[in-house]
């Protein structure tokens, strides 16, 4: 990213207080669950009195369009939301596919619902379920895949504001965006708590699949109460940042590109009504996803996405997997060959470094197993 745009970006975040962590987020949420039915009313106003006629900024809509759109120059603040389906093509399983998904394949846990292995309760009764899928699933396993290097590749052109992710797989970050470039809205395996209000230690990466490839269920060293990664289950709030950077870089937007996501989680799924009324929406997504009330399309109200309506003007799907949609954009965009050499390139670095650990392992154990053992004294 150019040092202009990482200035201001840095020079953005200084404009906001970010809430501790520990204060309650339920005003937020309540803020951020509002969005939408203050547009409907907004959009209410302006219909019936004749104002607001959202600016057609797209010449066409379709992906050729947002290509155009984007070589224009005009687009400056590119905003990506995305969810499991960005790394399905890197082995790791969506949530809600019927055969493949992650919840159709839970029956080996015993669990009361699928859900109930992602729920905070049910994980402090019994954390065993979700430690053992936490090993088949444990980030490092697994390289980025196109899409994630896509946006890598906006934000080496100085074009992305920023990545609001619902991944838990650390693979954006493997990819080259650091915690400035993301907003991990269900968090993250990257760090962990302890879970005990009166503690709070935090534990690495490193520590946590020490802990995990041990087969151990992983206990605060310093109270013994169990530790989770910083991922945001089933009743616990999401990262106050979400509340706080969402608020800053939504009405700044001007291209938002959402990936991979069946957008039917809230609070997640209302932001794309937070972009500005004029602002092109861009799914890539083996279906289409987000779309708008069918009453409240045809009356032109409502956040949710408009794509096949008479009054469809900025939302665009390509329905594709996610890779082939990107490898697509990036083609129109010139990008395309740049953008196959940096996954070969990073794919190499990554398979590399794989090999290098695992040579390091071998010769440790190699070399604990040639020393040879001191002889007995005879008594």
């Amino acid at each position: 990213m150019s040092d202009t745009s990482e200035s201001s970006k840095k020079q953005d975040e200084e404009e906001i207080t970010p809430q501790p962590e520990e204060q309650s987020s339920d005003s937020s949420e309540d803020e951020a669950a509002g969005g939408p039915e203050m547009d409907f009313l907004r959009n209410l106003f302006s219909s019936t009195l004749g104002l607001g006629t959202p600016d057609k900024v797209l010449d066409e809509l379709t992906l050729e369009g947002v290509a155009r759109y984007i070589k224009s120059g005009k687009c400056k603040n590119i905003l990506c939301m995305v969810g499991a389906g960005i790394s399905t093509s890197a082995g790791i399983p969506d949530f809600r596919s019927p055969a493949t998904g992650l919840y159709a394949n839970l029956q080996k846990y015993n669990l009361p619902y699928p859900e109930a292995i992602f729920q905070i309760d049910y994980f402090k009764k019994h954390p065993e379920p979700f430690f053992a899928l936490a090993k088949e699933l444990y980030p490092g396993q697994f390289k980025p895949t196109v899409c994630h290097y896509f946006m890598r590749l906006l934000k080496d052109k100085g074009l992305l504001r920023r990545c609001y992710s619902q991944n838990i797989d650390t693979l954006e970050r493997v990819a080259g965006l650091d915690g400035g470039d993301l907003i991990e809205a269900h968090g993250t395996f990257y760090t962990s708590h302890c879970v005990s209000f009166g503690c709070r230690k935090e534990y690495n990466l490193d520590w946590m699949k020490d802990q995990i490839f041990s087969d151990d269920i992983p206990r605060c060293e310093k109270c013994s109460s169990l530790v989770k990664p910083d991922i945001v289950f089933f009743g616990e709030s999401l990262p106050a940042r979400f509340f706080t950077s969402m608020q800053m870089d939504f009405p700044r937007c001007d291209l938002l590109i959402v990936m991979g996501t069946s957008l039917q989680v809230q609070p997640f799924a209302g932001l794309v009504s937070r972009v500005s009324k004029s602002c092109p929406r861009l799914l890539i997504n083996m279906e289409k996803a987000g779309q708008a009330d069918p009453l409240f399309g045809m009356l032109g109200f409502g956040g949710g996405m408009d794509f096949d309506s008479d009054k469809a003007y900025r939302d665009v799907a390509h329905v594709s997997t996610c890779d082939d949609g990107c490898l697509a954009l990036a083609d129109l965009l010139g990008w395309k060959a740049e953008l196959e050499e940096l996954v070969k390139r990073e794919h190499a670095r990554i398979e590399a470094q794989d090999k290098s650990s695992e040579n390091k392992g071998a010769s440790a154990k190699t070399s604990s197993a040639s020393v040879e053992p001191e002889p007995q004294k005879e008594e």
